[in-house]
């Protein structure tokens, strides 16, 4: 018996920098598709003005890592990937069940516990105040998203690189770095394994931005034997999510990081269906 082909789509995705330097900067980026996941990269390409060496290599984590130098004066480099996903939307289980911290595997243990920016000891009260009583499992997860989701207002320039999931719950204003974060402590308040992921996510049959396409952040909850998406900033499943890279927080994936204070001109993402024919 064989089973159902899966029905896929072909997505262009990438991004492109531009910076000014009065230096050379070491640099290393992470924009590249991590290898485990549903999606395949079948070509991909990198450009750079002026030319510069480039190698790579891979973190902690697995995610794929870039080491490069900004040039100084003017500087441009752009990546360029096309991506064949999934034509649907992430996978659901409402019977999905908490699994006890004594049963949980190694090497997911460290997504129980506090770090830089997801603080479940903080945010601990909070948590088992508003989500102790509910039925454990993945509706307890979604009813956090919903929390967070009605709870904070998306808007630019209300955080900054040391904002921590405490200080926007606090504020109740942030971007989707800051959404995830709070989920993530939220979660981990409860003993529930969760880790903070970024990537591409195009607008597929969803209203369209009213800002420019930037790169998202979403987080990933342990549940039974594997790790489920969940998305606190949009709060909805969605199709053609292409994942970057996995951490404890957004220090564990920073998109750049930079040995020097280049000054970023430009920054663009591309994530969307690519060109028919």
């Amino acid at each position: 018996m064989t089973s159902d082909p899966v029905t896929t789509r072909t997505l262009q995705i990438g991004c492109e920098f531009v910076h000014q330097s009065n230096f050379d900067v070491a640099s290393i980026f992470q924009v590249e598709p991590v290898a485990d996941q549903r999606a395949e990269v079948v070509e991909s390409s990198w450009s750079f003005d002026p030319e510069v060496p480039s190698t790579t290599y891979g973190d902690l984590y697995g995610n794929p890592c870039r080491r490069l130098t900004i040039s100084a004066g003017r500087s441009r480099f752009s990546y360029d990937a096309t991506v064949v996903v999934p034509d649907a939307v992430e996978d659901a289980d409402e019977e999905a069940p908490e699994v006890a911290p004594e049963k949980l595997p190694d090497d997911v243990l460290i997504f129980t516990l506090p770090s830089r920016y997801a603080l479940p000891d903080v945010l601990g009260k909070e948590a088992w105040n508003r989500f102790g009583s509910l039925k454990p499992g993945y509706t307890r997860v979604q009813a956090i998203c919903d929390y967070v989701n009605n709870h904070l207002t998306f808007q630019y320039g209300t955080s900054n690189p040391r904002t921590t999931a405490a200080d926007v719950h606090e504020s109740g204003y942030g971007v989707c770095r800051d959404f995830t974060h709070l989920a993530v402590s939220l979660c981990r308040a409860l003993n529930i394994p969760a880790r903070y992921v970024f990537g591409y996510l195009p607008q597929i049959e969803v209203p369209p931005l009213s800002a420019p396409m930037d790169f998202a952040a979403w987080m990933e909850v342990y549940l039974g034997d594997r790790w489920w998406t969940f998305d606190p900033r949009n709060n909805e499943r969605r199709k053609g999510r292409v994942l970057i890279g996995r951490g404890r927080d957004a220090g564990d994936v920073a998109m750049a990081t930079t040995f020097g204070s280049p000054y970023l001109e430009k920054m663009v993402v591309t994530a969307q269906d690519a060109p028919s024919g």
